[in-house]
């Protein structure tokens, strides 16, 4: 990709630039001056554009060679594009329908055209809002399960499998962001970092001092960095989901590279926890009880969704290098090969907990922070919504090998909430 020919699209040039595309003009009408356009990225590193008419829309993604959050200081690689393209068509044919469909990829201007997805709404801003989604746990528990164990060595050939793997090692870029924003930065003052102050100051003290949880924080990046058992959408997040009431996809996979199974799962579940525990925060329009006991069945029945679904995949499609047939089942062992299941499943809940720790602790204390507590306007509030959950995350974390359920779990969120322990 040459960063030299690369320009960079707006609203204005995009119908002009983008007309002669047969994959838009039979979705969207062979007039581009007809074509209305408008720019939608949030988020912290893209461009996003709406583009529509009244026979249908699509979405027009384009990479910077920069980190929008910070700009034209903080240069990025545009193949990030390259990888989002690659991993969406990945997860497409392993969780079909479960995220939007690629229509054309650009890869010397960095763009991908994709579904329109709507009515669909960003997850965060769903549950910010208290909108209670009768199908996300299901459907992500689903999607989890299904691109995880279809992405490793438990199901793909040998061959195709460590092809995967080199190409998407090459997502060094956006792969150093996640080692150091989430894994290092928050435990010392890193310059980027940011937090609720003056209130939040001896908390941020007592962690950035605790030596056990600072050795777990590295613990998980060595397994994030080491751990290559599968293709990972490296940034799940409630930001990275869109929904209906009925339906479920998950965007945005440029991070996509290969590693822990548990780290997309544990990523996801901090994220849940996080809007938990901000739920106190948004009760302006009365109790949000009923909605964090919602938030913690989510939890609950997300987790089982994904251990059923991937011990099915483990008995139905377990066809790689792993744990082959020829060792248990065809001798007459199916015992062995649950008793192997059931410890591999033990191995990704334990290192769930490790990421869904750190997760919490970064996005309070790191650079990139989330709506869940960045919307709450008393700071008072807010900061003490986010100590509880920087307690949760840390006692998940450090003592990840001693908690063994998620009702668990989510007793000591509740207990937390309610001011119960400290």
């Amino acid at each position: 990709m040459d960063a030299k020919s690369f320009e960079a699209l707006t609203v204005e040039s995009l119908p002009a630039r983008l007309g002669g595309l047969e994959e838009l003009r039979s979705r969207l009408g062979a007039e581009p001056s007809a074509w209305r356009v408008r720019e939608v990225g949030d988020g912290n590193l893209n461009l996003v554009f709406i583009v529509e008419t009244d026979k249908g829309g699509v979405i027009v993604k384009q990479a910077l060679p920069y980190v929008r959050l910070v700009g034209e200081s903080w240069p990025l690689p545009l193949k990030r594009s390259f990888f989002e393209y690659h991993a969406l068509t990945r997860q497409q044919a392993r969780a079909p329908r479960q995220v939007p469909e690629v229509y054309h990829f650009d890869e010397a201007q960095a763009l991908v055209v994709m579904e329109y997805l709507t009515p669909h709404v960003i997850l965060r801003r769903a549950l910010i809002e208290g909108r209670q989604l009768p199908s996300i746990a299901d459907d992500l528990g689903l999607f989890m399960a299904r691109t995880l164990f279809r992405g490793s060595d438990l199901s793909m050939s040998t061959r195709q499998r460590k092809a995967d793997l080199a190409l998407f090692a090459d997502n060094v870029e956006l792969c150093d962001i996640t080692e150091n924003l989430v894994f290092s930065d928050p435990y010392f003052e890193a310059e980027l970092n940011a937090h609720t102050k003056p209130q939040l100051d001896p908390l941020v003290a007592e962690l950035r001092a605790d030596r056990d949880l600072k050795v777990t924080a590295q613990r998980m990046k060595h397994l994030f960095t080491a751990k290559a058992e599968t293709l990972v959408h490296g940034d799940l997040h409630t930001g990275s989901i869109m929904v209906t009431d009925s339906d479920t996809r998950v965007i945005d996979p440029e991070f996509a590279f290969y590693g822990p199974i548990a780290f997309d799962v544990g990523m996801l579940f901090a994220n849940f926890w996080m809007s938990y525990f901000s739920q106190e925060g948004h009760e302006e329009g009365g109790s949000r009880e009923p909605m964090r006991a919602y938030l913690l069945d989510v939890l609950e029945r997300c987790w089982s969704v994904f251990r059923t679904e991937f011990s099915r995949l483990w008995r139905e499609e377990r066809n790689g290098i792993l744990y082959q047939r020829t060792l248990f089942e065809d001798q007459g062992d199916a015992l062995g090969a649950e008793q192997a299941l059931d410890e591999l499943l033990h191995e990704i809940w334990v290192d769930l907990l490790g990421f869904a720790g750190i997760e919490i602790h970064r996005r309070i204390l790191g650079l990139a922070h989330n709506a869940d507590f960045e919307t709450i306007s008393d700071q008072d509030l807010k900061a003490r919504c986010e100590a509880k959950a920087l307690k949760f995350g840390r006692h998940i974390a450090v003592n990840r090998d001693r908690i063994h359920s998620m009702s668990e779990a989510n007793a000591l969120a509740a207990r937390l909430c309610k001011g119960a322990v400290t």
